[in-house]
């Protein structure tokens, strides 16, 4: 039973010169490009990245893969809030994850794209949405107090 919970060692082939290569090493980290919750300067981009990371990692992994031309690459870790709790009432913590911010090389910047783009307000007349938005103006209408009242409530008859 002893044998059978060993983790086995994988052994990979030696290199040698004119062989072609048989190995493949993909990093074992993750990077999200997140939005960032106040304004970042335009060459500046804010990832998500795995705790083992380090600003080196970072660094090498944007230009190497996505072949992008970075200058300075500053980290944080975020605290996760510990001030929820659970339905037994016990303290649950938030986990904890670091955050990466990409300043880009000279002369470049990044901009989100618009996904959800903003479609013309004017909607056809005789549609369904014509015919919502006419209603909602008669009720703003009708809500609005009376200014021949002079601020005495509706309620007030007089």
């Amino acid at each position: 039973m002893a044998s059978a919970s060993r983790a086995r060692k994988v052994i990979y082939p030696l290199y040698q010169l004119g062989n072609p290569q048989l190995r493949i090493f993909r990093p074992n980290f993750f990077m999200t490009l997140v939005r960032p919750g106040v304004p970042q300067p335009e060459d500046t981009v804010q990832f998500r990245v795995s705790m083992q990371m380090t600003r080196v990692d970072v660094k090498n992994y944007l230009e190497k893969i996505y072949k992008v031309p970075v200058s300075v690459v500053r980290t944080r870790i975020q605290y996760g809030a510990n001030n929820k709790r659970n339905y037994k009432n016990q303290k649950m913590k938030q986990p904890d994850y670091k955050v990466a911010y990409v300043q880009l090389g000279q002369g470049q910047t990044f901009q989100f794209p618009n996904l959800f783009p903003e479609k013309d307000q004017t909607p056809e007349p005789g549609s369904v949405e014509d015919i919502q938005k006419r209603f909602m103006e008669e009720e703003i209408k009708m809500q609005k107090p009376d200014p021949r009242r002079g601020g005495v409530t509706d309620w007030f008859g007089l």
